[in-house]
This record gives C-alpha cells, structure tokens and sequence, in this order.
C-alpha cells in the first residue's frame, strides 16, 4: 500500500507576481522579527486572514479548515491545506508546506516541521480558538506562548508607500462603483439591480488596473427606505420609490485590502426633515475631516463630533465610531481595532496611517426624516493633516437622483 504523507511540498508551477515586490514583504517580516527578539518569542504561529495574508501576501479561503503562517528568525512558511493544491505556492512569498487530510490534525504536524518542539510560541490571542490552543499546546509544547495580537496590529496600523498607493486605487475603484450606482438609480429598479451594476463596474476597473491579480470578494450593499437604518444590511429586492433615502456602499478588495465609499442619496426628492439631517450629517463629516490631523487622539475626535451632534440635539442617533483603520481586512476578517474612532481608544493619529471619517446618524421609522444618514471617505495622514483620497461627491448638491 502506498504510503501517503502527512504533509509535502506541492511546488506546483512558478511563482506569480504578488502585489507587492520582495523588499515590501521583507520589510514586513524584519518588522516581525524585531517584535519577535524583544518579546522572546523563538516562532510566530499566525493564523489569522489578516496576518497570513500582511506578512506572506497569500489570502487563504478556510472553507473550514486551518491555515497558518510560521515565521522564525530564517524561516517564513504558508502553512496551507491539500485542497489549494499548488496555488498557496504560488501566491506566498516565501516557502510553503500543504499538508493532508488523510489523518486529524496533519496541519499541526507541518507546523512543528517548522517550529520544533519546545520553543516559545507567539500567536494570536484574538484568533485561537480554545481548540486549536490545545493542540497548539499538544503539538508544539511551547516553553510558553507570547501574544503578538496587539503588535502585529500596531504594525499593520503604519502603511507603507506601496500600501498607500494600493489603498489609493482602491478608493478609485470604489469612486468608479459609486457613478455606476447613480447611473442605475431610478423608481422601480430593485436594489440587487443597483447593486450589481456598481459591483461589474468595479470588478472590471480592479482587472483594468490589475491584470495579472486574483479576482475575488468585490461587492455592493446599496439599501433603501428603512434598509438604511444599519451600516451593513444586505442587500434586497425591494423596488425604489420617489422620495426614498439611500445608502450606497462600495467595497472592491484587491489582494486582501479593503476600501469603501459610503453615500447617503435619495431618489428625486429630498422632504425638509431629512434634509436636516443629511445637511447636520454632512457638517460633521466635515469637522471630523478636519480634525484629522498628526497628534490628535482617536477619543479627542470623537468627543468634538460627539459635541456637534450634542449641541443640535441628535447625538442620540448615533449608532457606532466615527471611523476605523484601512489595510488588511474584510468584512469578514481583520481589524486593526487600535485604530477606531471612538470614546475608548487613546490612540495618537501618526504620518503613514489610513483612517475613514464615516458618521451615521439613524432615524426610526415613523419619524419625520426617518433612515440612516452616512458619509464616508478614506483619509491619509501627513505630516501636517490629511489626504482625502475619495473622490465621489457627497451631499444634497450631487446625490438627490432619478
């Protein structure tokens, strides 16, 4: 019989061009390794999207099944299931071992391939499940295990040039969905309808912009009526009416970084008391844009669009922060929460970060201007304030359509 392996090396093909160059991803993994010399840690096992993808440039898809990224201080290996075949290989930089399926918990096994036994173990707190951190412990028996969540975190907060110029052709992408939206608005057109044709748009700028990327994830949630009311709601069949406030968002990902355009519009006609809210909406979209600056903390703004609401008597509509981090994530993995616009994080805003100004203000249904209001671009920090990199028009002037 066959003897069949508990993990192998399926270097299937050539590399293909990632979207960054080496020096990129070896500038990530020297930022890496520093962390690793000052807190002990002999191995990092990352096992988070975010990271696996920030430190390798390979986004893995679970599909139930663990993936990880071991780093040492001469190793780096994509950790990946027999299922991907070849293609991690591919799209790593650095080596990778795929391991099988024939046995429970070969993935272990091609993880201590590489870490031995006995070493101190970084990972990440905020992404082991209580499962895998005893087989963590099983397989690996670490001298001790050391959280690198926070500092990866804080190093994904900084973005490099070549991050910041990906990020850019995002927004643009996200501004070429955001016309195609407006262009699909009329009364009697279904949401989906909308929604997919800002969706094709960005899809095909992305493969315009990018030809030899992977394609995945790009999407669309444009809500009407009472839709609005949550910054997330799907996407439905429901048909527009004259009069209807709308939400546009644009999310096109490309190689695992987001970004995001995020409009309130409303289709033919705008009544008095929702003009009053899009107009104080729009106002504090301004001020917190302007409060973006180095040396301002993540609370300090807050609490001035906290004190802009407050004093015309809508702070109560606010229904989350005011802003958060770009990079590496989804709305389905990643976050780099140190970097959110809220009344709990101290954070100080630095030349190099990535933050949205993005308020909300929701109105309940059967109220006079009922929906939910938000603006949303993609700032740069500078040395000396901020880069607005939206392009899309926001306010009554440009989004009453149809």
């Amino acid at each position: 019989m066959t003897a069949r392996p508990e993990f192998y090396r399926f270097h299937n093909g050539e590399k293909a061009p990632l979207q960054f160059d080496d020096a990129e991803y070896a500038s990530r993994l020297s930022g890496l390794r520093r962390i690793m010399s000052e807190t002990g840690a002999e191995a990092a096992v990352l096992t988070s999207m975010h990271n696996v993808s920030y430190y390798s440039g390979f986004t893995y898809c679970s599909f139930g099944r663990p993936y990880a990224l071991v780093v040492t201080q001469a190793d780096c290996v994509t950790i990946s299931a027999g299922i991907d075949a070849g293609q991690p290989w591919r799209r790593c930089y650095g080596d990778n071992i795929t391991y099988t399926d024939w046995q429970r918990d070969n993935f272990w096994r091609a993880i201590r391939s590489v870490t031995g036994e006995g070493a101190a173990i970084g990972c990440e707190s905020d992404h082991l499940t209580l499962m895998q951190r005893e087989k963590l412990d099983s397989f690996l028996a670490p001298s001790r295990l050391v959280d690198l969540y926070d500092a990866t975190m804080k190093q994904r907060m900084h973005k490099s040039v070549a991050e910041i110029e990906l990020i850019r052709a995002g927004a643009a992408v996200a501004d070429v969905g955001g016309y195609a939206i407006r262009d699909a608005i009329r009364e009697g057109v279904r949401e989906i309808d909308v929604a997919m044709a800002g969706r094709d748009a960005m899809e095909l700028e992305i493969a315009r912009r990018f030809p030899e990327a992977e394609y995945r994830d790009t999407w669309v949630w444009f809500q009407s009526g009472i839709n609005t009311d949550g910054a997330h709601n799907p996407v439905t069949g429901r048909k527009l009416q004259r009069g209807d406030i709308l939400s546009l968002n644009t999310f096109p990902m490309i190689s695992g970084y987001y970004t995001a355009l995020e409009r309130t519009l409303f289709v033919g006609e705008v009544d008095a008391a929702s003009l009053e809210y899009w107009q104080a909406n729009v106002g504090a979209h301004e001020l917190g844009i302007s409060l973006l600056k180095p040396g301002a903390s993540c609370a300090e703004v807050t609490h001035a669009i906290n004190a802009f609401f407050e004093e015309r008597d809508m702070l109560q509509y606010r229904t989350f922060g005011y802003g958060h981090s770009f990079g590496v994530l989804s709305h389905y993995y990643g976050r780099e929460a140190g970097l959110e616009l809220r009344e709990d994080i101290d954070t100080v805003l630095e030349p190099g970060m990535v933050i949205s100004m993005e308020p909300m203000l929701t109105i309940a249904n059967g109220q006079p201007g009922a929906g939910g209001y938000r603006e949303h671009d993609i700032l740069v920090i500078t040395e000396d304030g901020n880069e607005n990199i939206t392009g899309y028009p926001y306010g009554p002037g440009f989004n009453v359509v149809g």
